[in-house]
């Protein structure tokens, strides 16, 4: 077992470990990848309080989301694809959640369905919506979160037309991966993944297949996700969404505080300020620098999280010094779990926990509750200034 200090220890392991083109679907952005850049190094600008001669016993990182009791406010975000980057990825990503404490999020295209993960876990877990054209499936699809327990509905707002993802482009992402001389040279080289993937529950999209009639093979299934994604979203069918749900709903993409007022409106119970990962608009802000202005807009009328650019308990600090209720991390699990499995996950928690309790003490902090501004140093003009 190495040993692992931080997030980066897991993405060195599972770079060498997991097939290429799903290492660059979870290492990439659209277009130049300024923004996914960015929702990283722009945490970098923002410097810590150092405070000393604090009683530092007694420290706590326990929190609620969403009304949820959480170990740390830290959520795993709805990532497709999680089941490809190790056999039945969903699965166990959600496991490690349930056991450390935190929400798990099942995205609409994971390999693991919605019914795997309720029966492999017993923790309610979230289940994030991309709307579809399919209007029927859809309604078929919420049904059956409903039916799993899921304790909330995170609908994701910024994805009505893809983002062009050029790696993703040039690898020929697929689920399973299509065997080209390519992918053949590069899966030979990645044996235990290989090896782990042959006794995998699913290979396909579980969401997907077996509940679209016409969808059987990846051929198909890519010809139809292609042209399901809904254009015409709007506030309107966000408002008739949340009441076919009827329980907790999140709003996913956030980035305007504008469409933060349009969110409170039709009574979001949270929104999450979030880029989608530098995945849709390049060129975007970062979610760090979109959040002061979007807390300004809507104040503690409804809970704002923040999402894309998270790898450490620091970033997970300073975000919440800046005002969110909670946070969200995506590749740093992911990392985790390619590397090591369930395991991965728990110790890519477990690194984050670790930072944001010891950094939290350093502060001169000793309850997540307590973190503010009066933490942190924010350089002047951090949200920039702009016409």
């Amino acid at each position: 077992m190495p040993v692992i200090t931080t997030i980066d220890d897991l993405k060195r392991i599972y770079e060498r470990r997991v097939p290429r083109m799903f290492y660059d679907y979870c290492e990439s952005g659209s277009w130049t990848e300024q923004t996914f850049r960015d929702n990283s190094s722009d945490f970098d600008d923002i410097r810590l309080r150092q405070r000393v001669a604090v009683d530092m016993s007694g420290r706590s990182t326990k929190s609620q989301m969403i009304g949820q009791d959480v170990a740390m406010p830290v959520a795993l975000a709805p990532v497709g694809l999680t089941g490809m980057q190790h056999a039945d990825g969903e699965m166990k990503a959600a496991r490690a959640a349930e056991k450390f404490g935190v929400p798990f999020t099942l995205s609409t295209m994971s390999i693991n369905s919605i019914e795997d993960v309720a029966g492999f876990t017993d923790a309610p877990f979230w289940f994030q919506l991309y709307t579809m054209k399919d209007q029927d499936y859809v309604a078929r699809l919420i049904q059956r979160a409903k039916d799993a327990n899921c304790a909330a509905l995170v609908i994701t707002l910024d994805l009505q037309i893809l983002g062009q993802r050029h790696k993703d482009l040039k690898n020929g992402l697929s689920a399973p991966p299509k065997l080209t001389a390519k992918t053949i040279a590069n899966l030979a080289t990645k044996w235990a993944w290989g090896i782990e993937m042959l006794s995998a529950k699913r290979r396909e999209f579980g969401n997907i297949v077996g509940h679209v009639d016409g969808i059987s093979d990846a051929s198909s299934l890519g010809a139809w996700t292609a042209e399901q994604f809904d254009p015409t979203l709007d506030w309107s069918k966000v408002a008739k969404l949340k009441e076919q749900w009827g329980s907790k709903v999140i709003l996913k993409g956030i980035l305007d505080a504008d469409d933060a007022k349009m969110a409170l409106k039709v009574g979001a119970d949270a929104i999450v300020v979030s880029n989608h990962g530098g995945r849709q608009l390049d060129g975007a802000l970062s979610s760090i620098r979109a959040l002061p202005s979007i807390l300004d807009a809507v104040g503690d009328q409804v809970e704002v999280h923040l999402d894309s650019g998270i790898r450490s308990g620091q970033d997970v600090l300073k975000a919440l010094a800046m005002g969110a209720k909670g946070t969200y991390i995506g590749r740093a699990f992911v990392y985790g779990l390619g590397a090591m499995g369930q395991q991965g996950v728990t110790e890519a928690l477990n690194v984050i926990h670790k930072e944001l309790d010891t950094t939290m003490a350093l502060c001169g902090e000793t309850n997540v509750a307590n973190l503010g501004q009066h933490n942190l140093l924010v350089p002047e003009g951090f949200e920039g200034r702009w016409q």
